[in-house]
C-alpha cells in the first residue's frame, strides 16, 4: 500500500512558507490505519512496554499501536494539560518553541517506551518526548512516525536510537 497516497498537504499552513503534511486522510481510511500499525509493529521487534503519543497527532497512531501490541498508551501533552505530578521538557520546533509534559508515574523505571508522532520534522518534539521518558526512569525502545520530512535533519536529534518512518520525504 502506498502510504504517501494518503496524505494531503497545505501550503502556508500554519504560518508562510511552511508546507504543511496531513495525515488525515490516512486516519479516515481504516485498511490504510490498519497497515501502518502493522509496519510500525514489525519495526520493533524487541518489542516495548508501552507507546508514548505526542498530542496531538500522535494520540491516534499510538493508540491504534499500543492496542494492536497488548499495551499501554502514555500521553505526552503541552504544558497544563496534565494533571498530578508532570515532568516538563521545553524544545524547539520548525516554527517556534513549546514546553511539552508527561505524568510522572506514567512511566517506572527500566520501562521499554515506544515514543509515535505522526510527523518527524527537524526532531525538537521527538527529542523532548523521549528526554521525559528518560527523566522518569525509562528507556526509549525507538520512535514510530508516518510522515518524516528528511530533508531537516530531525533523525540527527534521536541519539541514534530505532526509528521507523513509515513514509519518509
Amino acid at each position: 500500500m502506498n502510504l504517501r497516497e494518503k496524505l494531503a498537504e497545505y501550503p502556508d499552513f500554519p504560518k508562510k512558507g511552511i508546507l504543511f503534511r496531513d495525515f488525515g486522510p490516512l486516519l479516515r481510511d481504516p485498511a490504510a490505519l490498519s497497515y501502518a500499525a502493522a509496519r510500525m509493529e514489525e519495526s520493533f521487534p524487541d518489542g516495548f512496554d508501552a507507546v508514548a503519543g505526542i498530542e496531538a497527532r500522535g494520540f491516534p497512531v499510538a493508540a491504534l499501536l499500543a492496542a494492536r501490541c497488548g499495551r499501554g498508551m502514555i500521553m505526552i501533552r503541552k504544558k497544563n494539560k496534565l494533571p498530578g505530578r508532570v515532568l516538563q521538557a521545553s524544545y524547539q520546533i520548525e516554527y517556534g518553541s513549546d514546553t511539552m509534559e508527561m505524568q510522572e508515574a506514567a512511566v517506572q523505571k527500566g520501562d521499554r517506551i515506544l515514543v509515535c508522532d505522526d510527523l518527524l520534522a527537524t526532531g525538537g518534539t521527538a527529542e523532548a518526548a523521549a528526554s521525559l521518558v528518560e527523566k522518569a526512569g525509562g528507556k526509549v525502545a525507538g520512535f514510530a512516525f508516518v510522515v518524516e520530512l528528511s530533508e531537516l535533519g530531525g533523525a540527527a536529534r534521536l541519539g541514534g536510537r530505532p526509528r521507523k518512518s513509515l513514509v519518509v520525504l
